[in-house]
C-alpha cells in the first residue's frame, strides 16, 4: 500500500530552487502532522522540517531560512519549496507521518553544477 506519494525533485544548480510535493491519504493528513525528512548519499535519515497539525512548522537548523513547508488541506498534501540550495542538500526526500510510519519512495534531488 503506497501512504505517500512524493515528486519534483531532480536537478539544481548550487543557489536554485526546487519544489517538492506530497500526496497522501485524507485519512493519514488528517490525523497527523507532516514531515519532510531527507536520506543523504551517506545513508543518515534525517527530519528537515515538520508542519503540525496547529499550523505551526518548525526546521531543521540545516535548512532553517531556507526551506519553506506548507500544506493543502483541501487537497491533502504536503509542499516543500527549497531555495539557496547547496550541495549538502543532495538527498533522496520522503514525505512521512510525525513521527514516522513506512516510508515511500521519496523523490531524488541532486544540487550540482
Amino acid at each position: 500500500q503506497v501512504l505517500f506519494v512524493e515528486s519534483g525533485g531532480g536537478l539544481a544548480q548550487p543557489g536554485g530552487s526546487l519544489r517538492l510535493s506530497c500526496a497522501t491519504s485524507g485519512i493519514i493528513y488528517r490525523a497527523n502532522s507532516m514531515a519532510w525528512y531527507r536520506q543523504t548519499p551517506d545513508l543518515q535519515r534525517e527530519r528537515v522540517a515538520t508542519i503540525y497539525k496547529s499550523g505551526l512548522a518548525n526546521y531543521a537548523d540545516f535548512v532553517k531560512d531556507r526551506f519553506t513547508i506548507s500544506n493543502d488541506n483541501a487537497k491533502n498534501m504536503v509542499f516543500l519549496q527549497m531555495n539557496s540550495l547547496e550541495p549538502e542538500d543532495t538527498a533522496i526526500y520522503y514525505c512521512n507521518t510525525f513521527p514516522h510510519r513506512d516510508w515511500g519512495q521519496g523523490t531524488q534531488v541532486i544540487v550540482s553544477s
